[in-house]
């Protein structure tokens, strides 16, 4: 009976996001790509997929340009998760845009206002 380690995709989705991490900010050209930081890494457990979940600062119509570069540089941050990490198979890369900053900062907003600090973002 062939057993899969309990903590497998956590460990490789770490191994994701620091590849990943790095690719972005030393490999890829991109201008429409500005600041985006990966906020987390999700990895099926059979390992063939990884929702990549990323925060980027900016307009929404920057945020969009970005979105698009990534995508459009999937398949080379693809090659460069196999060429860094020994795996038998390289995940399918699935890229997510993560409003929870902004949500955090909408609320922060919020509150403020109910409590009379401030306006309403």
């Amino acid at each position: 009976m062939k057993r899969t380690p309990r903590h497998r995709p956590e460990r490789l989705a770490a191994l994701v996001h620091e590849t990943l991490a790095t690719a972005l900010t030393t490999s890829l050209k991109d201008p429409r790509i500005g600041f985006v930081t990966i906020t987390g890494v999700h990895v099926t457990a059979d390992g063939h997929h990884a929702t990549v979940r990323v925060s980027v600062l900016g307009t929404e119509e920057e945020k969009g340009r970005a979105m698009d570069g990534i995508e459009h540089a999937k398949g080379f941050l693809r090659t460069q998760l196999a060429r860094t990490l020994a795996l038998r198979v390289t995940p399918e890369l699935h890229f997510e845009l993560d409003r929870g900053l902004e949500h955090a900062r909408r609320i922060d907003a919020l509150l403020d206002q109910v409590r009379g600090e401030g306006d309403p973002a």
